[in-house]
C-alpha cells in the first residue's frame, strides 16, 4: 500500500527499559541494528500496526509496555537507487517505491527483559538484541535511515523527563532517571541468539 508520493505508510518503535535505555535488534545475517518497524496493513491505523509489529519482531504484548507517545506527524525517508532497483528486480510492482513514512512510537517496557522472544514469528528480523543510551552514536544503523532515526529520537526525547532540557544534552548521553542506582555499560548486555 503506497500513497499517491510512492511512500509505504510504516510504524516505528523506540522501546524503553526502565533505565531509558533503548532496544537495539540487529538484522538477520547482517552487521547493523535498528529499531524495530514494520508497515501498517490495509485496514490498520498506526497504533494498531505498532502492536502487531512490535508482537512480531520483538514477541511482546500490550500489557508489557506503555505507550508514552508517538510523532506528531508522518517522518518520510527515500530508499536509495541501488536499493530500489535490487527490489524491482524481485518484485516489479515498485516501479513507484520511494520510500517509507513513519509514525513514530515511544514505549516504555513495563514488563522483564525474559518476555523479549525473537522468534514469536516464522519470519524474525533480528538475530540478537540490546539495550543501548538512548542517544546512541547511529553509525551502526544503515545510512539512510539515520536522519529519521534522529528526528524520531529529538522529538520523542520531550516525553522522557521533563524536568531536565534533553534537547542541551550532546548526543550520547546516558539518561537515568533513576539517580541511586548504578548504571551498567548499555552495551554489556547483549542477546545474541546466533550463539
Amino acid at each position: 500500500m503506497l500513497d499517491k508520493e510512492g511512500y509505504r505508510p510504516n510504524v516505528g518503535i523506540i522501546l524503553l527499559n526502565q533505565r531509558n535505555e533503548v532496544f537495539w535488534g540487529k538484522r538477520i545475517g547482517q552487521h547493523s541494528w535498528q529499531f524495530p518497524q514494520g508497515g501498517i496493513h490495509h485496514g490498520e491505523n498506526p497504533k494498531q500496526a505498532m502492536f502487531r509489529e512490535l508482537q512480531e519482531e520483538v514477541g511482546l504484548l500490550p500489557e508489557h509496555v506503555q505507550v508514552i507517545g508517538r510523532t506528531k506527524d508522518w517522518i518520510r525517508y527515500d530508499v536509495p537507487e541501488e536499493f530500489l532497483r535490487r527490489q524491482s528486480v524481485q518484485k516489479s510492482r515498485r516501479t513507484s517505491y520511494k520510500g517509507q513514512k513513519q509514525i513514530w512510537f515511544l514505549l516504555r517496557m513495563v514488563g522483564r527483559d525474559s518476555d523479549i522472544s525473537l522468534r514469536a514469528t516464522d519470519h524474525p528480523e533480528f538475530d540478537a538484541w540490546r539495550w543501548s543510551a538512548y542517544w546512541i552514536p547511529l553509525d551502526a544503523v544503515i545510512e539512510f535511515k539515520r536522519e529519521v532515526y534522529s528526528k524520531a529520537l529529538s522529538e520523542l526525547a520531550r516525553y522522557l523527563n521533563r524536568k531536565s532540557n534533553l534537547m542541551s544534552l550532546p548526543w550520547g548521553t546516558t539518561l537515568d532517571c533513576h539517580p541511586n542506582t548504578t548504571q551498567t555499560s548499555p552495551t554489556i548486555e547483549n542477546h545474541d541468539l546466533t550463539r
